[in-house]
């Protein structure tokens, strides 16, 4: 069935519900598992003044460091059910377009990540990742909630 699992991240508590659940998974096929994180290009998080008091070598430090303590995270979690996980921070890209690339690029034949449900005006404002995911993706993607 699905021989590569790619399991996306935010590191938030809803995120780590589908990486519980990726990883059930992975361990009942046998599957290869890789986690990946993806933080968003500075400008998309810094926007006018906030740019000056958060300078883009500061940002790019502070992303890279919460990425390894996530994908830690999950690596622990995987060691403890015997799973061997691969794990890679893609920065400077959006989130749907990062786990779309990193898929592609390591073969990944699933793709199992969090939405966080958002309707109306904060869907509108925010977007919703998982969605772009869904509607973009080659290979099937598996939405926890």
């Amino acid at each position: 069935m699905y021989k590569h699992i790619l399991i996306a991240t935010d590191g938030s508590e809803l995120a780590q519900k589908a990486v519980n659940q990726g990883l059930e998974l992975a361990k009942a096929l046998g599957a290869k598992v890789s986690a990946v994180m993806v933080t968003e290009p500075w400008g998309a998080v810094t926007p006018g003044e906030m740019a000056i008091a958060y300078p883009v070598e500061t940002y790019e430090r502070d992303a890279a460091e919460h990425a390894a303590k996530c994908l830690l995270a999950v690596d622990e979690v995987a060691k403890k059910l015997g799973i061997t996980c691969t794990t890679k921070h893609v920065s400077d890209k959006y989130p749907a377009e990062g786990i779309l690339d990193y898929a592609k690029d390591a073969n990944c034949d699933l793709i199992v990540m969090a939405s966080h449900g958002r309707r109306g005006l904060s869907r509108l404002l925010m977007g919703s990742q998982a969605i772009d995911v869904l509607t973009h993706s080659s290979v099937p993607v598996l939405i926890c909630r």
